[in-house]
């Protein structure tokens, strides 16, 4: 049996501030004449509802470093002249022969993505498409074709959406105009610093909007200030998602957020290809991010990094593949979808159909789930009602293979102690009659069962080098006559630890409160010029929640 064990809430819906920036006067002067009025310009919310109901993306890191099989583009920070001379050569051995973008696209959609995102140019400078900016671009290698261009063409015709990724820092620029290569915080490297950069990055980013068509989306993976507007200007139902939206890297949040966010996330530990020392996620790992992001009202967006002929790495094909296979069953679960009361009842997921009363249980962690075992989760978040209806997706619960005396429809019960929903695995998705991977119960006409408290992280100050004082509202108690409120602390990590394990949270005292309002606490011993970041808890009778991450700058 399964039962209420730690659980996210969602957040109230934070309205987002557009800071509009006007158009830069060397625009002006080349004729450039924005097609929306400035203050239209943003993201729709129209478009960013649809943004949201696309749920899954493949994100693409291709360029010429997948030769050598480093990090992508990173390794010209600090490199000597012989080293960043031999990689600017790297274009006359870039010939990508066997590139067929058709590929990609039908695995993706079959995997049940509904977007790509292309890495049309990384921090190196190098282009991948057809520029007039520059020669050094995927147009001056033995290959000489826009890879970009058939991308487009390939996906589009599989009804995916399209998005581009662009990077605003770049480091051939950087190299030709005699700036060290760098990314800042190192002075003097952004497009607002170095001279001409920002003018460079607008021609390129307007011909990758004007020449390709209708673009969905654009990941803007730098400073996105002259950016993202000129993107607007140009295509006012772009989505532009880093620049305007949280896209947490490597990571999923801690708490559902109801309102759009994308994480990226890697199927090993690199970005582009690399071809030693990687490490994959399995495939139930993958599909269980994907579960847990679908839960906490999140997309993601799921990385592949291609061989510098053109084709994936088996072991990315073959996740793809176990994807494909859960999508075919289970895909429905993670469309249009939005964060229920709580993300979690232990190990089963919650989310519920949009603008339905259907709840979607995904039961992950099921270790081996063998074909016709019966199992039994309960809900205490969920109430049925008389019309309620349970299947287990993609299963008839008729007929179990070879075993017509054993009847696999699923039960429920409700009673004073929760939802009590009994399945059983009755389709054979794998010759061995084992699953490991999340399954996905459907519970249709069904409501809330509890209200659960609502808590907001406030603002963390440094009294001191040493002592901080937090903050945070009990927005609501959740019908329960008493709560324990305090927080969770630890160090932040910076940029450069982006793949080292996050440190445990250290937990304040739990104080009572009968009553919503504002609390605090204080907390000392900390590392002086070092950030740190924290979120208020909430521990009701049923739950316990967590506020949002806030961080209290260093001093």
């Amino acid at each position: 049996m399964l039962s209420v064990w730690i659980v996210r809430v969602p957040v109230r819906v934070l309205v987002p501030v557009l800071v509009l920036v006007p158009v830069l006067l060397s625009d002006v002067a080349r004729g450039f004449q924005p097609s929306v009025p400035a203050a239209d310009v943003g993201n729709k919310p129209e478009r960013l509802e649809w943004f949201r109901d696309l749920g899954f993306g493949l994100f693409i890191h291709w360029s010429i470093d997948s030769q050598i099989g480093s990090v992508i583009s990173h390794s010209l920070v600090g490199a000597d002249e012989g080293y960043i001379d031999r990689f600017l050569a790297l274009p006359r051995t870039f010939n990508p022969t066997r590139y067929n973008p058709r590929d990609w696209a039908v695995l993706a959609k079959l995997a049940g993505m509904k977007y790509v995102v292309f890495t049309t140019k990384h921090h190196s400078g190098f282009a991948m498409y057809d520029t007039k900016t520059t020669d050094f671009g995927i147009m001056h290698t033995p290959y000489g074709k826009d890879v970009t261009a058939d991308l487009v063409k390939a996906f589009r015709e599989q009804g995916l959406a399209i998005g581009f990724y662009f990077s605003p820092d770049d480091f051939h620029y950087l190299h030709t105009k005699g700036v060290t290569i760098a990314r800042a915080p190192h002075a003097g490297v952004t497009p607002k610093e170095a001279p001409g950069l920002l003018d460079y990055d607008r021609a390129q980013l307007r011909e990758l909007l004007t020449n390709y068509g209708a673009i969905d989306i654009l990941f803007i993976d730098g400073p996105p200030e002259g950016l993202r507007e000129l993107a607007w200007e140009l295509q006012p139902n772009i989505v532009v998602t880093r620049g305007a939206i949280e896209t947490p890297e490597q990571r999923i949040p801690g708490l559902a957020i109801d309102r759009p966010w994308e994480s990226c996330i890697t199927m090993g530990t690199a970005w582009q290809y690399k071809p030693t020392h990687e490490q994959y996620k399995s495939g139930t790992e993958l599909v269980e991010l994907l579960v847990e992001t679908r839960a906490k009202g999140g997309n993601l967006l799921l990385n592949v990094g291609p061989k510098p002929d053109g084709t994936l790495a088996i072991e990315q094909e073959e996740r793809l593949r176990e994807l494909a296979l859960w999508n075919i069953a289970f895909g429905e679960s993670i469309g249009p979808v939005r964060p229920w009361v709580i993300t979690n009842e232990g190990n089963v997921w919650l989310a519920r159909k949009k603008n339905a009363s259907t709840v979607f249980a995904y039961i992950s962690r099921v270790g081996t789930w063998t074909l016709g075992e019966k199992r039994t989760i309960t809900l205490r978040s969920v109430k049925a009602s008389a019309a309620t209806r349970v299947r287990v997706l993609s299963q008839t619960g008729r007929v179990l293979e070879y075993r017509p005396d054993v009847d696999p429809l699923p039960s429920w019960k409700q009673d004073e102690s929760g939802l009590h929903v009994t399945v059983t695995m009755a389709q054979r998705l794998y010759d061995d009659r084992r699953w490991t991977d999340p399954v996905v119960v459907e519970i249709t006409d069904a409501e809330a069962a509890m209200t659960p408290p609502s808590v907001e992280t406030g603002v963390g100050s440094r009294r001191s080098a040493s002592i901080a004082t937090l903050a945070a509202v009990l927005k609501d108690l959740g019908r329960a006559a008493s709560v324990d409120v305090g927080f969770q602390y630890r160090r932040k990590k910076g940029t450069e630890e982006l793949y080292e394990k996050d440190e445990p949270w250290i937990d304040t005292p739990l104080v009572p409160r009968g009553a919503p309002g504002g609390f605090n606490a204080e907390i000392g011993g900390l590392a002086a010029g070092q950030a740190y970041e924290f979120r208020a808890v909430v521990r009701h009778p049923l739950v316990t929640i967590h506020g949002e991450d806030r961080v209290v700058p260093p001093r």
